[in-house]
């Protein structure tokens, strides 16, 4: 069977080193996340992420607009943000409901506050893809040299991993829905990074012996009862006992990508202080 790549032992060290370097500071640095309409992986998102910044000392803040709302308002409250000493950093919960423009909402935060990293000209690295890497690093894993392809290639996921795995001297190939022979694209990677939002579609056609699987996604259905049930997009039980390696959903990744986010927070505080 493969190695289960946890992201639950890196967040436990994480969480110490952070908690620690916030009990030296003189105010909690503080997060305001903006949630446009319901979603149920935006929710557990969320939560995650307020469950970590309680951990650590920090402060967690969550603004709510009905789906109806006028970007305009929301684009507005953004700006009251950006000048609002008390506020470290702003992230926008994706994905928007489709009547929203996520460019022009997400280039509305400034540089300095922008700690997911997705604008433009951002101060910081993209959350998920500082925490791929990280998890990468602390299991040893050095993506320098090696073959990496990234299935998926959204602003928030696929393009900033990408463009991390080249920094670390990784040859990488982006694949999508259009790409062709995927599953032989896919064999050839030593480092397969997956997050395309389809629950396990990833199955063992995609995979060969040896190579390590970052999978990103995080897909929410419910049982009979109502009760959320998580995936990835990668069929962890068809997989693990081919690969070397595997991330597990729940577990994985989004712990990473939490850990990511408030290790950028704390940069942009000390930018302020």
């Amino acid at each position: 069977m493969a190695q289960i790549l946890e992201g639950k032992i890196v967040r436990e060290e994480t969480v110490e080193r952070l908690k620690q370097e916030i009990l030296g500071f003189s105010s909690k640095p503080t997060l305001t996340i903006i949630q446009i309409g319901d979603n149920d992986e935006s929710g557990v998102y969320i939560r995650q992420k307020q469950i970590f910044g309680e951990k650590i000392g920090a402060e967690v803040r969550h603004i709510k607009f009905n789906a109806d709302e006028s970007q305009e308002q929301i684009i507005s409250e953004i700006k009251n943000l950006n000048i609002d000493k008390s506020v470290h950093g702003i992230i926008v919960q994706l994905p928007l409901p489709e009547n929203f423009d996520e460019n022009k909402i997400t280039e509305a935060i400034i540089p300095s506050k922008d700690v997911d990293g997705l604008t433009s000209s951002t101060d910081f690295m993209p959350a998920t893809a500082r925490g791929i890497l990280s998890l990468l690093d602390f299991y040893k894993i050095d993506p320098s040299g090696k073959n990496a392809v990234v299935m998926g290639r959204s602003k928030l996921v696929g393009k900033p991993t990408a463009e991390a795995l080249l920094n670390r001297g990784a040859r990488v190939n982006v694949a999508h829905s259009q790409t062709e022979n995927i599953r032989e694209v896919t064999k050839q990677a030593e480092i397969l990074i997956v997050a395309v939002g389809k629950p396990k579609l990833v199955d063992a056609s995609y995979v060969r012996a040896g190579q390590v699987i970052i999978d990103v996604g995080i897909n929410v259905s419910r049982d009979d009862e109502g009760k959320k049930i998580l995936s990835g997009d990668v069929n962890f039980d068809e997989v693990k006992d081919i690969v070397s390696a595997i991330s597990p959903v729940p577990g994985g990744v989004g712990l990473m990508t939490v850990c990511a986010l408030f290790e950028n927070l704390i940069k942009a505080y000390k930018m302020k202080e």
